[in-house]
């Protein structure tokens, strides 16, 4: 089943999240096997990120969790608010998402 995961940064975290990147970058890429899309959330000019977005595929709103959880960057606080909502699978275009 699909979980969607939405996280707003707390205020001022871009250093701490900056330092921390590429681990956080290394934990998303290392599970590929659930990863669905994945990417940052931005202001509405493009110019600052704001959060992060996830779909996962796993079987449980634990098993989202728990990856929520183990990320990098929720071990390291930077979240003000994070949502976990199951998602029922529509259609899916891949092509559209790479059209803009």
């Amino acid at each position: 089943m699909l979980w969607v995961i939405s996280r707003d940064y707390r205020p001022d975290t871009a250093a701490t999240r900056a330092s921390i990147l590429q681990v956080h970058r290394e934990y998303i890429h290392g599970h590929k096997d659930i990863l669905v899309l994945a990417g940052a959330l931005q202001d509405d000019a493009g110019t600052q990120d704001t959060g992060t977005m996830l779909t996962l595929n796993v079987g449980s709103r634990a098993r989202a969790r728990a990856f929520h959880d183990n990320d990098p960057y929720t071990r390291a606080g930077v979240f003000a608010r994070v949502t976990i909502t199951r998602m029922r699978k529509g259609p899916f275009n891949a092509a559209a998402g790479n059209s803009r």
